[in-house]
């Protein structure tokens, strides 16, 4: 009997999860186009994507963007996953203190969290233009500032978009809320009693109590990092008349490159082998976030 009420869901993976993951396996290890059979090629993918690659018996240098698409995912990963935890746990402290309208000022913060990601990164490349965004024609009256380019240089362009993820922080902020609230008045009472300041008790009471709150986050960010793509593909292409990454491949984040091998070189075989090392990548570092956790995640009674 439950074997028959778990067959819908059985078929339903093998047919739409498991098996294209085993057939992705498989084209990885060969020279697939999606116009001709795949041709069996053996470990090729892995080394031209790593840089020690021979191409009809002639050597090649390898993937000339793969470590590019590498180093500005893990910037993006760096910085806009502490970003994220300490905006949205700050954020979520400040909603804890009004006394009136604090279910408006909590809807407004939240509202953001929910605009598609394609609307969102649009409007916020007509805020970030450099000639007629409102928010360089601000800067521009303030003596002294030279407004940046924002999506038109590569030293601003990663920026803009860790500006974007932090407006839209709302899921963030309502796991905070709950895990803030969730905090027995008791400890803070008792704490206050033995003379603590404002400082210690949100370093002994509320940081521990938080914990759990901010590995789910971590956790959250940084698999969400791994796969970034929306953002990146639309503000590049918007932004710079359909050139992908730009400006200076410095918005070609790994999922950006992984699509344009894919879909617009049709090179599925190496796109496959790139698809499997962020499988592998995001697993591991799953992996050591979650054995680490215990060094410093809190549940509970384990206060104490």
């Amino acid at each position: 009997m439950v074997f028959l009420l778990l067959l819908p869901w059985t078929i339903g993976f093998v047919l739409f999860t498991g098996g294209p993951m085993l057939l992705s396996l498989y084209y990885s290890f060969t020279h697939y186009d999606l116009l001709n059979p795949p041709h069996w090629i053996g470990l090729a993918n892995y080394e031209y994507m790593f840089g020690h690659a021979t191409i009809d018996g002639r050597p090649n240098q390898g993937d000339p963007l793969f470590w590019t698409s590498v180093k500005n995912t893990l910037w993006i990963i760096v910085f806009g996953v502490p970003l994220r935890v300490l905006f949205g746990m700050a954020t979520a402290m400040m909603l804890t203190r009004p006394k009136r309208g604090v279910n408006v000022y909590r809807t407004l913060y939240y509202m953001p969290s929910i605009a598609p990601a394609v609307g969102a990164t649009l409007v916020f490349v007509y805020l970030f233009n450099p000639a007629s965004g409102p928010i360089n024609l601000l800067l521009e009256k303030i003596p002294g500032i030279t407004p940046p380019l924002w999506f038109g240089d590569p030293r601003w362009a990663k920026p803009a978009l860790l500006i974007l993820g932090l407006w839209g922080i709302g899921d963030a902020i309502v796991l905070y809320l709950a895990g803030l609230l969730n905090v027995p008045r008791t400890l803070y009472e008792a704490i206050r009693v033995e003379g603590a300041n404002a400082w210690q008790r949100f370093r002994y009471v509320t940081l521990p109590m938080l914990t759990p709150v901010i590995f789910f986050t971590i956790v959250i960010g940084v698999i969400n990092g791994f796969q970034y793509f929306d953002e990146a593909y639309i503000a590049s292409g918007t932004s710079s008349g359909g050139n992908i990454g730009a400006p200076q491949d410095s918005l070609m984040f790994y999922n950006v490159w992984l699509y344009q091998n894919a879909f617009a070189d049709f090179r599925m075989g190496y796109a496959s082998a790139m698809a499997w090392m962020l499988f592998l990548a995001t697993m591991v570092v799953t992996a050591v976030l979650l054995l680490t956790s215990r060094r410093w995640v809190h549940y509970g009674g384990d206060l104490a």
